[in-house]
């Protein structure tokens, strides 16, 4: 006959007391173990969404919304047209302490498993693990934040529910075999909740847009989600348990693995051209567990139709671009016949106004220029010509071209020419000759008047240095990282100078480094700003002269 069931009594009369008090023992370690189980699987849980891009919302420098993914909209209940564009801090109960997460980010780069809150579009205060990552560019540059969010609500609810049972009912247990009972029922039951929650992420995974490979510690692959199955042309049950070697034996991943490499290095937004046709966006992210790491996260995004947009907005701009040019210069050379009187004379105030028509027609005609070296510069297609030059030579061919704007503005202008003569350098004379101008013309336009500026050249061990150092307005500290992309001009130089494109550094930034060459500034908002750039000279150039 089973001992359950029976009075304490009874069992006690049969057994005795010592084996009631064994299998009292006995149960009481079973729940131990059991407890211990539970407490283990949610680790397991929580660390395992943490580092999944479950709901992700991007967010920019200013802290606003710019970009969420459909299992964002699913747990907030927000729409793209809704959130986007608002402030980060709408969507969470504790806005202080998420906008000091977002700036302790910026300094750790990446935050872990962080509780808060969510305040939902129907104002449903929902528990979520918040992780953020910083966001940068191709330069290293900060342009924004990640942030991954999950629902704890059930583990949560679980973890709180059985800590209050276990509580209350052990104190019990000795005395009581029912209780003792039911306990274990409800860890069993949380357990099966747990595995529920479990399930549900792996759901998630499944859905998601993004493809996603997920490695162990030993590099082979533990799990591959449809997306990106679909992505590489290859079944999940054909490479799982791989190891990264092994992988690349498979046509379609080859380049992918290739990219990785035998350690999967970290990148972060990296593209690859996997076939005509077809452009990735590679992220790797690290799991990690109590600072152990435990694999790698590969997230693959497919942008072929962004780039696709972008070529087809670089193609419009440089249409657009050749078919204003033609009629500008036509304006211009009309404009030209007025002044010189070529179509008769005129007044006074007739000059002054065909003046300004004339130097606005020119700030387009620039203005189009500039465009169209960028168009070209995006294709590719921008070094013709390089040929061996002497550097100082083109340096002081535009400091002659511009003695007139030195003199109007009465600057103290010093070329510090270099005490030994300067090897020669491969170049694009007429490219090599922009670039330079771009950046003593920004020296020059951005120093007050009677300021300093100072060029000069010096010869390295492998390279031609230039530099010019101005007296001027300075470059604002958070402003710095945007300085040489396109159309940004600093808050300060757009108050005292309300013309320019913002293209002068971009283009002139690209131009050295398609010589192989390097760009670099030094700067103190309102003492002044010096920008350098290097040229390899002799052996430093034989890679780049066999592309031409």
């Amino acid at each position: 006959m089973p001992v359950f069931g029976r009075p304490l009594s009874r069992i006690c009369d049969k057994v005795g007391v010592k084996m009631v008090r064994k299998k009292i023992n006995s149960i009481e370690k079973e729940l131990q173990r059991t407890k211990k189980d539970l407490e283990d699987l949610e680790i397991y849980i929580g660390e395992f969404s943490s580092f999944l891009p479950l709901a992700i919302c991007t967010v920019n420098p200013l802290k606003i919304i710019i970009e969420i993914n459909q299992a964002f909209q699913d747990l907030a209940s927000y729409n793209p047209t809704e959130i986007v564009g608002e402030s980060f801090k709408k969507i969470f109960l504790e806005k202080k302490k998420v906008e000091n997460l977002l700036d302790e980010a910026q300094k750790k780069e990446i935050i872990k498993r962080r509780e808060l809150t969510l305040v939902s579009k129907e104002k449903k205060e929902i528990p979520v693990s918040l992780s953020i990552s910083i966001r940068k560019d191709e330069e290293g540059s900060f342009i924004g934040y990640f942030l991954a969010l999950s629902d704890i609500s059930e583990i949560k609810k679980s973890r709180e529910e059985l800590e209050m049972k276990v509580k209350t009912r052990t104190k019990d247990l000795e005395n009581s075999r029912k209780a003792l009972m039911n306990i274990l029922e409800d860890v069993e039951e949380a357990k099966e909740r747990a595995e529920e929650e479990k399930n549900r992420t792996l759901t998630i995974i499944t859905n998601l847009f993004d493809g996603l490979l997920v490695f162990n510690k030993e590099n082979r692959l533990s799990l591959i989600n449809p997306q990106a199955e679909e992505l590489f042309d290859i079944k999940g049950r054909d490479i799982t348990g791989r190891s990264i070697s092994e992988l690349r034996t498979f046509p379609t991943l080859k380049p992918l693995i290739k990219f990785l490499g035998e350690e999967i290095k970290g990148v972060f937004r990296k593209e690859l051209t996997l076939k005509k046709g077809l452009t990735l966006e590679i992220s790797t992210v690290p799991i990690t567990k109590n600072e152990e790491e435990l694999g790698t996260l590969v997230i693959i995004h497919d942008i072929t139709r962004e780039k696709r947009i972008e070529r087809m907005k670089t193609e419009f701009v440089s249409l657009a671009a050749h078919q204003l040019r033609t009629p500008l210069s036509a304006i211009k050379w009309t404009l030209n016949m007025f002044l010189t009187g070529d179509l008769g004379k005129i007044t006074e105030e007739q000059r002054g106004f065909i003046e300004k028509t004339y130097q606005s027609n020119e700030r387009m005609i620039n203005l189009i220029n500039d465009l169209l070296d960028v168009t070209r510069i995006e294709e590719g297609k921008y070094i013709f010509k390089p040929q061996f030059s002497s550097i100082e030579n083109i340096v002081q061919f535009i400091i002659n071209s511009l003695k007139g704007e030195i003199k109007k503005k009465k600057i103290k202008f010093t070329f510090e020419e270099p005490k030994k003569k300067l090897p020669k350098v491969k170049v694009d004379v007429e490219k090599m000759r922009l670039a330079i101008n771009n950046l003593i013309d920004n020296a020059i336009r951005y120093t007050p008047t009677g300021g300093e500026v100072t060029v000069s050249l010096k010869h390295g061990k492998k390279e031609v240095e230039f530099s010019v150092r101005d007296s001027g307005v300075g470059i604002p500290e958070d402003q710095k990282e945007r300085i040489f992309t396109k159309f940004f001009r600093g808050a300060n130089v757009m108050r005292m100078d309300t013309e320019g494109t913002g293209l002068g550094l971009f283009i002139a930034k690209n131009i050295i480094e398609a010589h192989k060459g390097k760009v670099w500034f030094e700067s103190k908002e309102g003492e002044g700003t010096t920008f350098y750039f290097s040229l390899p000279v002799k052996k430093e150039f034989e890679e780049f002269l066999k592309e031409f």
